[in-house]
Parts: structure tokens; C-alpha cells; sequence
């Protein structure tokens, strides 16, 4: 059982001895000499006006989230639909359903807790 998992373990250890090599190479090949414009912050070809260190506001990253979350809804919807057909003729009707209605209540119950705690609204 153990011999199926060696060519998979062999990728694994030359991806990492490449990586490391890599990095050494660029850490000792690579230029070092650190200058006050080379350590300034530089975003979009425009030089930082005041302080970097700003809040930044959460609910752009919980949008992003919750559209994460319900765009995997969707990826997981669509091939189990293409497979329920199959599951009907082996009669796993019942199972697969049980199994769908169980996936989509963990997501509903997320979406009720999101949307009591007001993570949908902007103000």
C-alpha cells in the first residue's frame, strides 16, 4: 500500500529541494544593497502620502467571504445534480437527498448567523 505513494512523495521532494534551491540562489546571487527609496512603500507607480499603517474597513473582506461561500455553494450543486440521475436508477435517491438537504442547512444556518449579525449591510 505504502509503495503507491512514493512516486507522489519522490514530486513532493524535488519540488521542495527545487524551491529551496531557488531561494538560497536568489537570496546570495540576487543584489542587497538596501537604500531609503528601495525600503519606501510603493504602490501603483504613486509615492505614500502620510501613514501606511490605516484602518481599513472589514466589511469589503466579509463580502468577499460570504461570496466565497456561496459561490462554492454553487460548485458543489452542479455536479451533484449531474450525478442524482444515476443515484435514482442504483435507488440512492433518498441518501443523496438527505445529503444535498444537509449541505445546503449548514449553508442556510451560515447565512441567517451572517445575516443577524448584520454582515450584509454597508452602513
Amino acid at each position: 500500500m505504502f509503495d503507491q505513494f512514493i512516486p507522489v512523495l519522490l514530486v513532493l521532494a524535488v519540488a521542495g529541494v527545487f524551491a529551496g534551491l531557488f531561494i538560497a540562489l536568489s537570496f546570495t546571487l540576487g543584489p542587497s544593497r538596501a537604500t531609503p527609496l528601495k525600503n519606501s512603500t510603493y504602490e501603483c507607480g504613486i509615492p505614500a502620502r502620510g501613514s501606511t499603517q490605516i484602518r481599513f474597513f472589514v466589511r469589503f473582506f466579509l463580502v468577499a467571504l460570504f461570496f466565497l461561500l456561496f459561490d462554492l455553494e454553487a460548485v458543489f450543486l452542479y455536479p451533484w445534480v449531474l450525478l442524482f440521475n444515476g443515484m435514482v436508477d442504483s435507488g440512492l435517491a433518498l441518501f443523496a437527498l438527505a445529503e444535498m438537504g444537509a449541505f445546503v442547512l449548514v449553508l442556510l444556518v451560515g447565512f441567517v448567523y451572517i445575516w443577524k449579525k448584520g454582515g450584509l449591510e454597508w452602513q
